[in-house]
């Protein structure tokens, strides 16, 4: 006690006060974390995080979790990875990392992630389980035909017109939008997706249904080549041609594009893109070594507005 004393460890407020120990934070062992952390909120849906999968988790959980448990350079797993939320962290926080899910659309989501969060700075990676060649694409479509029309989408960059088949076929697959004036404004394009037998009825119909959604180009992706008068049916559709486009370019309002092709590189959905920004996805905020993407605190939990 005397040695407390001298040191200054020991406080009374005035003669006769009971004595009190100083004690400094830094120097304390601190209480174990407990299971309830009340101090992070679910993503609300105006957050930057927010990327419209269903049971997306904030970064700020996903973070303590893998700083708790893993140091950098380690591997972390996610077997139901959903949006990326996970490989992203891990990614940030200089951990190696292996996500998994059942769906091709969250592995489009995933990729796309990684690619706006890190840009240049992404470390490679692989995906490994999708069609990389015709033959595993026809398999996909074999084994399970929505799978094959959600990595389909993915291949032109659209998003499902919806996440599970329910209800009357709209002739709508998917859809992919932009910006080709300062209106504000985005432009719609449908895509349909088709694995099995084609013919120039489903051109006819993709453009009434193009006409009826006041879209501004039809897509048909399509395992099978495409006969001659489905290519001269898309054809005698026309051309869309942005009305404020300094450089007069025009687009085939009805694109036909092959699966093979799109494998290949050899060709990609033709359509105006302002800037060259892409409104079909919203876009993952860019990931900072210092912490959590750009956010605003409110009320002390992580929000962004």
């Amino acid at each position: 006690m005397q040695k407390a004393y001298e040191d200054g460890l020991v406080l009374q407020s005035k003669p006769g006060n009971v004595p009190m120990m100083k004690r400094y934070l830094d120097e304390q062992k601190g209480t174990p974390v407990s299971d309830v952390w009340s101090d992070i909120r679910p993503i609300k849906g105006g957050a930057v995080e927010r990327l419209g999968y269903p049971t997306q988790k904030p970064e700020a959980l996903l973070e303590r979790i893998i700083q708790a448990s893993s140091g950098e350079g380690d591997l972390v797993l996610d077997p139901f990875c959903g949006c990326g939320t996970t490989i992203a962290v891990a990614e940030r926080l200089h951990r190696r990392w292996i996500g998994i899910d059942i769906t091709h659309l969250a592995i489009t989501l995933m990729e796309r992630r990684l690619k706006d969060a890190f840009g240049d700075q992404l470390a490679p990676y692989q995906v490994i389980g999708d069609p990389k060649d015709l033959e595993s694409a026809r398999a996909l479509s074999l084994s399970n035909r929505h799978q094959f029309e959600w990595w389909a989408l993915s291949l032109v960059e659209a998003k499902p017109a919806q996440d599970k088949k329910k209800g009357a076929d709209s002739g709508i697959d998917g859809y992919i939008n932009f910006f080709d004036d300062d209106s504000g404004k985005a432009k719609k394009i449908v895509v349909q997706v088709k694995s099995g037998h084609v013919s120039v009825h489903q051109i006819r119909d993709l453009c009434h249904v193009v006409e009826r959604e006041k879209a501004a180009i039809g897509v048909f992706v399509t395992l099978e080549k495409p006969t001659g008068p489905m290519k001269k049916e898309a054809a005698g559709f026309g051309f869309y041609a942005p009305e404020h486009s300094p450089d007069k370019l025009q687009y085939p309002r009805m694109q036909i594009i092959t699966i093979e092709d799109l494998l290949l590189k050899r060709s990609s959905v033709q359509y105006p893109k302002m800037g060259g920004y892409q409104a079909t996805f919203k876009k993952a905020p860019k990931a900072s070594d210092t912490g959590h993407p750009e956010t605003m605190f409110e009320d002390g939990l992580l929000e962004e507005e």
